[in-house]
């Protein structure tokens, strides 16, 4: 079977949304969301490797990646406008089922969907994540409370700088058991994105928005106590963003969970690529469902 990936465009809600595609679409599906600062790029070497098991689809939230970005004037990003059109692309491709792969923003953008369709997802892998309060770092508390409580050019500063190329690049190397093996491409090119006009004034917006996603971590929870997804939770666990905490946080709501710890940061494909790709065919290869351990 080839594991050929293919670059796609859809129409969802009057936009186009740039995805990935890979493997036979009689497969189970994988939906693959990414983080900031990044894109679906972030799978390109993931997906690949599990196209022989999997049929995978990586989209680019509007704003990111190759999807349309229009101004901020033109549309308003929130994580419910970004979550609306992923779900809009659910549907125009017609996908009946999935398991979500959420990284980062994929969180907040996955568990809207699974919150309000859960019938069509199938499980969770969840890679640096959060849906709790205590894997919330000390980092983004310093950028992100400041700038919820009152807004302005001062409380904006950290926010920018977030989304700056020292900020990128710090994204992508920290944590990373050898900077070596982090194929600068990544920094480089999320970076020539995220320096398009007014990009960084939205981005500041959706950091602003990430309040939003807090006020719904206990609907969130309460989702994964009722539903109980197979999940397989992949965390990299030198990463002062979202910390391990957080990763045994899920286990409380979800105590089958298997979690795989990795010696690596906020992004861990680049050095554990062949190690996810082996874990997820375990938990999601067969009908089974997993036992919960500790790796």
């Amino acid at each position: 079977m080839t594991t050929q990936t293919y670059h796609r465009t859809a129409m969802v809600h009057g936009r186009k949304i740039f995805y990935r595609e890979a493997g036979n679409p009689a497969a189970p599906t994988i939906l693959l969301l990414h983080g900031l600062p990044t894109s679906s790029q972030m799978f390109r070497d993931l997906i690949p490797a599990l196209a022989d098991r999997f049929h995978l689809i990586a989209p680019d939230y509007v704003g990111f990646g190759h999807s349309d970005a229009p101004s901020r004037s033109e549309f308003t990003y929130t994580f419910d406008n970004l979550a609306s059109h992923v779900s809009g692309l659910v549907d125009v491709l017609g996908m009946k089922s999935y398991v979500l792969y959420m990284q980062d923003y994929g969180g907040p953008i996955g568990f809207r969907l699974f919150a309000e369709r859960p019938e069509l997802v199938k499980g969770f892998v969840i890679q640096n994540t959060n849906a709790y309060m205590e894997g919330v770092g000390e980092a983004p508390r310093k950028v992100l409370v400041p700038l919820w409580e009152n807004r302005n050019a001062e409380t904006e500063k950290p926010a920018r700088d977030f989304v700056s190329l020292e900020g990128t690049k710090f994204h992508w190397l920290v944590g990373a058991k050898d900077p070596a093996a982090i194929n600068p491409d990544n920094w480089v090119l999320d970076q020539a994105l995220l320096d398009r006009p007014g990009t960084q004034d939205y981005q500041v917006d959706l950091l602003e928005d990430y309040k939003t996603n807090v006020a719904l971590y206990p609907t969130w929870q309460q989702a994964f106590r009722t539903h109980k997804p197979k999940t397989l939770i992949i965390w990299g666990e030198h990463d002062p963003f979202f910390i391990p905490p957080g990763a045994r946080a899920y286990l409380n709501d979800i105590p089958d969970a298997k979690l795989v710890w990795l010696d690596s940061g906020h992004f861990v494909l680049d050095e554990n690529g062949p190690r996810v790709a082996a874990e997820i065919k375990v938990v999601f290869g067969s009908d089974s469902r997993p036992a919960k351990t500790s790796a």
